[in-house]
């Protein structure tokens, strides 16, 4: 298995770009006279717009439970033992 990465800019854009590839895909399948090219069109579009979504949704919940764990002191939930 190989450990190849993303750079970080193309990672934290992904998101973005699967939404305006989604976006445009959409559109273009609205522009579309062509019943059956307009589902072509169409149905990946969708798959990338919520898939887009979906990944800006998952990617903030993530980074809000992760600031959640860091922020809060573990020490402090126990009680202090006395000698």
């Amino acid at each position: 298995m190989s450990d190849q990465r993303l750079a970080r800019p193309l990672y934290e854009a992904l998101p973005w770009i699967y939404l305006l590839c989604g976006v445009a895909a959409l559109t273009a399948s609205y522009l579309t006279k062509s019943g059956v090219m307009s589902a072509v069109i169409g149905l990946p579009g969708l798959v990338a717009t919520l898939g887009g979504i979906v990944l800006l949704l998952r990617r903030r919940g993530y980074r809000k439970m992760r600031a959640d764990y860091l922020e809060g002191d573990s020490s402090s939930v126990l009680p202090k033992q006395e000698d």
